[in-house]
């Protein structure tokens, strides 16, 4: 085991490591504020904690703020959230403003979301077509690292050819890095991005997570 890990430059103390799962008081907090995120998206983590407190959940503000954060979740509201992107990841124009969506494959909308599990939880990354609300691909994953949302993205476009696909830029680094939207480019999709009103911009999808957690995942 020794040799085989200088050979493959290995750090053999992470071969011994056994990850730590997370406990049963952390699940589920985390299902419940899913659960109020999805019904309520305009909630932050000052007025969830709130509702836990009156739900008689000891849970302090910071570990509420903590556990958004992992899942990946950020309340919705007017202005660009700038604590999400990568400030250093160029910003893209809106080209969804007035426009007429008429056709398959004229606009694509992604998202990714927190999908409860009974021992812990995984992260579903979906690409949808606005026109027929069809869902081109998607991909659960255990982690929120970009290369399962890059693996979908190829997967898709090996298939069918988009015109524009929005990205809203309060979801976080993966959509506005430089290897997904390299990937488009490579692809000549167009890229529309705002980072004001992702309530409006990306209402499609959040009604697909909404009826598929309410009719599938909360059951």
């Amino acid at each position: 085991m020794i040799a085989q890990a200088d050979i493959l430059s290995l750090n053999r103390s992470s071969l011994y490591y056994k990850p730590v799962p997370p406990s049963p008081e952390e699940i589920h907090l985390k299902h419940r504020i899913d659960e109020l995120y999805t019904k309520h998206p305009f909630l932050g983590s000052r007025r969830i904690a709130a509702i836990l407190s009156r739900e008689e959940v000891k849970v302090h503000r910071n570990t509420v703020q903590k556990y958004m954060q992992e899942m990946g979740i950020a309340a919705i509201y007017p202005g660009p959230n700038l604590s999400k992107r990568n400030l250093q990841h160029r910003i893209y124009p809106n080209l969804l403003r007035g426009l007429a969506i008429t056709k398959p494959d004229q606009v694509w909308s992604v998202d990714i979301t927190y999908i409860r599990m009974k021992q812990g939880w995984m992260y579903l990354y979906a690409v949808m077509d606005w026109c027929s609300r069809y869902i081109v691909d998607w991909q659960l994953d255990q982690s929120l690292e970009i290369g399962f949302v890059l693996e979908t993205m190829k997967r898709a476009l090996s298939s069918r050819n988009p015109e524009i696909i929005n990205i809203n830029s309060d979801q976080g680094s993966h959509f506005t890095s430089p290897q997904y939207t390299d990937l488009l480019k490579e692809h000549e999709v167009r890229i529309s991005m705002d980072g004001k009103g992702r309530a409006i911009d990306n209402i499609v999808i959040e009604r697909f997570w909404r009826s598929l957690k309410y009719n599938e995942v909360y059951k």
